[in-house]
């Protein structure tokens, strides 16, 4: 999608493609009513003002849009995910399943390790862990996940929050590349 034609949507439809990036009902529309954006950078930065905003129940839910690292059964945080890519390429599964390649790749033991963490994390924490997850190899999220475990929770919860903030920046970048890549 170009920027011009992200401008041009209605507010639904732009609320839609926001949460293509970002799971936050609030946070989607605070992009949609944030309109028209000059460039990618002025995006970007209305992104994170809007991100400014958000209480923790945005939060949540922006996790909650995330499919657990290295779930093979394309578990949610919720179970719900209100942020799908209405099932054109480059929607928001594509980009979890691109984002998290790496994983795939990892031993079984590992991937064993990484789905116990998770279930630990979330036990912990009320939400399922949340890593900008691109370009990181299984092991890596494991230690990342691990350390973590050891937080209390408000921190983490700040943490988790910047994380999502760098995966939604990186798909804010997807969205507007997604034309490119599909020609």
């Amino acid at each position: 999608m170009r920027l011009d034609d992200l401008n041009g949507l209605d507010e639904a439809a732009a609320t839609r493609e926001f949460l293509r990036c970002c799971g936050s009902r609030r946070w989607a529309a605070r992009m949609a009513a944030s309109r028209p954006f000059a460039d990618p950078r002025t995006m970007a930065a209305a992104a994170e003002q809007a991100f400014d905003t958000l209480d923790r129940a945005d939060w949540l839910e922006a996790f909650a849009a995330h499919p657990k690292i290295g779930g093979s059964d394309g578990s949610r945080g919720s179970g719900r995910f209100v942020g799908s890519g209405s099932g054109r390429s480059g929607g928001s599964d594509d980009w979890s399943a691109r984002e998290q390649a790496l994983v795939a790749e990892a031993a079984d033991q590992t991937r064993q390790r990484l789905a116990d963490a998770n279930r630990d994390y979330q036990a912990r924490f009320g939400y399922i862990f949340i890593v900008c997850a691109t370009g990181k190899t299984a092991a890596e999220m494991l230690a990342l996940l691990e350390r973590r475990l050891q937080h209390d929770p408000g921190a983490e919860l700040r943490i988790a929050a910047d994380e999502q903030t760098k995966i939604t920046l990186l798909r804010l970048t997807k969205l507007l590349a997604d034309d490119q890549d599909n020609n």
